[in-house]
Parts: C-alpha cells; structure tokens; sequence
C-alpha cells in the first residue's frame, strides 16, 4: 500500500461533517434528516418556520431552509453504504474535481449549530446574498449562551437589533440575534 492509499483510508475512517444532498421531494413523509436521525446518525439541517396547507387547514410547523441541504457527522464508509441503499441521498461534491466529497471544518460546523442553536430569530442567507455592506465589523460574544462567537455584526439599514453574522464558507449563513451587552468588537 502507498503512502496515499493509507492516508486516504484514514481519512475514510474519520469522523467529519460532509455536505449532503437530499433528492427527495420536499412533502415527502421521510426527509433524509429523519431517517439519518432513525438510523442514529448525526445530522444537521437549518430549519425555520413554514406555514403549510394540511388539508384545507393553515399549520405552522418546522422546515429545513433548504430542503436539499444537508450536513452529516460520521464517517466515509458509514455514509457511503447509506448512499449505496438511499438513492435519493448523495454526496455534494467540489466543482472542478473528481469527484470529491464537500466537507465542513468541525470547529465551523460547531460554531454554526451552537449560534444556530441558541437562538430565536434566526435569519439564513445564502452566499450570494451576503453582501460587503452587511459584514462591517468583526466582534466576539462575551457571556450569554453564545460565549465565545465570533462573526461579523451584521447592519441591516433600519434595524435597531444587532445580529452576529456566522457564515460557512462558500454555503450558508446565519444571523442571530445579540444583546449588545455581550458585544466586543475586534
């Protein structure tokens, strides 16, 4: 065996977030987050509040923001023999290569469902919405349940609340609601 073999079968071996795609409709009775969740794998989809029509009766329940969008903690080999079984459950892949999986830092991925987490308001945006305007300043939350964040404050014109802008590289942001008490700017 190769010395790039054996690293690539470590990194097989490696517990770490990879970016999944979920091909199922978005009524569909079992979304991927379910069954990852009944098979006892760790998983990760922003959800927000949705107003659905069930029969003929308005029902507020929650939703992922991107039905397609899906983060999974666990090893290569456990998610590829899910992938083998799950046709609507794949991998999403760097562009430009072939075909390697997407994958998120741990320390990203918790900074993002800890901020995400801990809070009421959340608002998501994709990366083509975040505009330079938006990040003005680099702070960090000192106290409260999001001790320890760091993003940017995020100036919305005409908004009196201040929100702290946690992104993931190149995917998704979120912003979450601060008390500006436990702001420190960088």
């Amino acid at each position: 065996m190769t010395e790039t073999e054996d690293a690539r079968d470590i990194a097989e071996r490696q517990e770490q977030w990879f970016v999944m795609r979920d091909l199922t409709r978005p009524n569909t009775k079992v979304p991927a987050f379910l069954m990852l969740q009944q098979l006892n794998v760790r998983c990760f989809t922003p959800m927000v509040w949705k107003i659905v029509l069930r029969r003929g009766q308005r029902d507020r329940v929650m939703a992922p923001y991107m039905h397609d969008l899906l983060f999974v903690y666990d090893t290569r080999e456990t998610i590829d023999a899910i992938v083998g079984r799950v046709r609507t459950f794949q991998y999403r892949y760097l562009r430009n290569t072939n075909r390697v999986p997407m994958t998120v830092r741990n320390e990203e991925m918790e900074r993002f469902i800890q901020a995400v987490g801990h809070s009421e308001s959340i608002r998501y945006y994709r990366p083509e919405e975040i505009t330079p305007d938006m990040r003005h300043r680099k702070i960090r939350i000192i106290g409260g349940q999001l001790d320890g964040l760091e993003g940017s404050l995020l100036t919305v014109r005409g908004s009196k609340t201040r929100r702290l802008l946690v992104e993931i590289p190149s995917l998704l942001a979120a912003s979450v609601e601060v008390n500006p008490e436990f702001i420190q700017l960088l």
